[in-house]
């Protein structure tokens, strides 16, 4: 099973509190982290369930295949919670971990860019599975059973070999390095201690779609998870190179030169009907409340629209108003800010300035500026003597 490490960059811009985390579903906390489960990972146990009861297996054969998947995912949790502690340590929190059917995926704030701390957190899953492997040997050595070969068979041993080669597998499997699971993070950390962290996530993330070209072609011929593998991660490692320019081409880059200068706002007084009518006519998405020339709030698109389908036309925008979570300086970074956008789960962030809206942090206009800036930054280095410095 695949384990990636992922760091929450807020990419969707249409996104909103009510409709994050659609397709996934909490089971409930482990140290203080959300452990959740996507939907297609149901889809999965349901089809194994499906197999065993169509190959003519009973339904309590076909209740053990579930609950022995169930006991592989709960590894791989595990595993996920190895990368979360540690980053913990280094001040990183952890979202949330997801249950994906080809493995799991733990959410970090951000990824860390110093290359022992990046090395100590990609390491750390794997090393769960080792330390998990260690205990089912010492029990397979405890009860005398490690000296009968087939006790510790590979196919058909009892529960606890199965157990010892599960966490090995997926130890060695989560270390191939293929940018951006486990080992691929691992060679971007060893490679960013010899040339810059850019250069390092370019050379890894190449090695990584390689790697998932070969691993999909070897699928073809005879395992569909490894061709889902492969996909995963050949857009993971475009997607992480991606992350990388941005954040070097945010780097000195403040809220005011990325703001939206040019909004609406609703007087907290109007009417839903003025709200919708704005929104029909702008492309605006989210719009700033004010009150006595004070921001109390934003209102969406959405919730403008689902107010109306109730009738409540005439009822005033203050009453669906969203309280504000969180706001920014126009002086302030850019990338800490979007950072914070994250945290409050929230699609905008208002600028202040002496408690005056000034502009609206958005994460697509953002992206804009950062594009930019990094196709300049990247003429800058191609116009540069032979041999400077990175």
């Amino acid at each position: 099973m695949a384990s990636r490490l992922h760091r929450g960059f807020p990419m969707n811009t249409s996104r909103s509190p009510q409709t994050a985390g659609r397709w996934s579903w909490s089971l409930g906390r482990l140290a203080g982290i959300d452990i959740r489960v996507h939907g297609t990972f149901l889809i999965l146990l349901i089809w194994i369930a499906f197999s065993d009861l169509s190959a003519g297996h009973d339904l309590a054969a076909a209740i053990e295949g579930v609950v022995k998947v169930s006991i592989v995912f709960g590894v791989v949790v595990l595993h996920e919670l190895g990368h979360a502690l540690v980053a913990r340590r280094f001040g990183i929190r952890t979202r949330d971990i997801t249950l994906l059917p080809i493995g799991g995926v733990a959410r970090l704030e951000r990824i860390p860019t110093d290359p022992w701390q990046e090395l100590l957190v990609a390491v750390a899953g794997p090393a769960v599975n080792v330390a998990l492997a260690a205990c089912a040997l010492f029990a397979l050595v405890i009860s005398g059973a490690l000296w009968s070969p087939r006790a510790i068979a590979v196919v058909g041993g009892p529960l606890l070999a199965k157990f010892l080669w599960l966490n090995l597998g997926l130890a060695l499997f989560n270390l191939f390095p293929a940018f951006p699971m486990d080992g691929g993070r691992v060679l971007r950390a060893l490679l960013a201690m010899r040339m810059g962290r850019i250069r390092a996530t370019d050379l890894a993330a190449r090695i990584g779609q390689w790697m998932a070209l070969g691993l999909g072609l070897v699928g073809l011929f005879g395992s569909p998870v490894l061709v889902f593998i492969a996909f995963f991660v050949w857009i993971g490692a475009g997607e992480e190179a991606a992350l990388v320019h941005i954040s070097a081409a945010l780097d000195t880059v403040r809220v005011g030169d990325a703001m939206v200068t040019t909004f609406e706002t609703l007087p907290a007084a109007a009417p839903v009907a003025h709200g919708l009518e704005r929104a029909i006519h702008t492309t605006q998405r989210e719009f700033p409340v004010i009150d006595h020339d004070q921001l109390v709030g934003f209102v969406s698109a959405r919730d403008l629209l689902e107010k109306a389908s109730e009738g409540a036309m005439d009822a005033p925008v203050a009453a669906i108003v969203r309280p504000i979570a969180e706001s920014v300086g126009p002086h302030e970074l850019v990338e800490p800010a979007l950072e914070r956008l994250q945290r409050a789960n929230e699609p905008v962030l208002p600028v202040l300035e002496s408690r005056r809206l000034v502009g609206l942090l958005l994460p697509a206009n953002v992206l804009q500026v950062a594009g930019a800036r990094d196709r300049w930054l990247a003429r800058t280095d191609a116009a540069a003597p032979a041999g400077a410095a990175e």
